[in-house]
């Protein structure tokens, strides 16, 4: 499922949100509505002053509070307009969200080892990583095809549903797509058409490297 027809130049930039309590905390967010901290804001603003060099043609966002802000920020500078999309929000995971990394682990420690051995999880009794691609990742296509030739789409999302998304437009089997790794706050990756389809140009750009908190939120 790439969607992609080649030789239009399309990109899609895939931004994930900028920092929140929870992320200092490592505590899963999924979908829960958290909001970005004060560095958070600030992070979004840096970067959006990075992504509005790009030109970006259209702005769509998961409605989550923390998404949808960082999102703003880009809009204020390019004046486009930001299509809020449920479907793009993070991962729902049931019983793991609020919990710290340490708590799933000892809580939820066999589900925990079964998803990072790539076996599909219902981590909390929440969505299957499939399940997240298979929501979001039409959506992302659905709009990269209103583009003009040689436009970009700016996506502003979730850690674990970008990565999902990623492995979907890539046509990777979902046991590789925890190979693509994380991204830092407020960091992105862009995809590019190619003769057979979506291509991944950049993975976590937009800063130095800087530690990625909480993957999946």
């Amino acid at each position: 499922m790439n969607g992609s027809k080649g030789g239009r130049g399309r990109r899609i930039v895939l931004w994930r949100h900028g920092q929140t309590s929870w992320n200092l905390e490592r505590r899963f967010q999924g979908s829960t509505d958290i909001e970005l901290t004060d560095t958070g804001v600030a992070q979004a603003r840096r970067a959006a002053r990075l992504l509005a060099a790009l030109k970006p043609d259209a702005i769509i966002a998961s409605d989550l509070r923390r998404a949808a802000a960082t999102a703003a920020e880009l809009a204020a500078l390019t004046g486009l307009r930001v299509d809020h999309d449920s479907a793009l929000r993070e991962t729902y995971a049931g019983e793991w969200q609020g919990l710290t990394h340490e708590e799933i682990l000892a809580r939820y420690g066999e589900q925990y080892a079964a998803w990072k051995r790539g076996e599909p999880v219902r981590r909390g009794g929440g969505e299957l990583e499939t399940e997240v691609a298979d929501r979001a990742a039409p959506v992302v296509l659905a709009h990269a095809e209103k583009l003009p030739d040689d436009g970009t789409l700016v996506v502003v999302s979730h850690g674990g549903t970008i990565r999902t998304t990623i492995g979907r437009l890539l046509g990777l089997e979902s046991y590789h797509w925890e190979g693509l790794g994380g991204l830092s706050n407020c960091c992105w990756s862009v995809l590019g058409e190619g003769a057979r389809g979506w291509r991944l140009l950049e993975h976590n750009a937009g800063t130095l490297p800087e530690p990625v908190l909480g993957d999946d939120d």
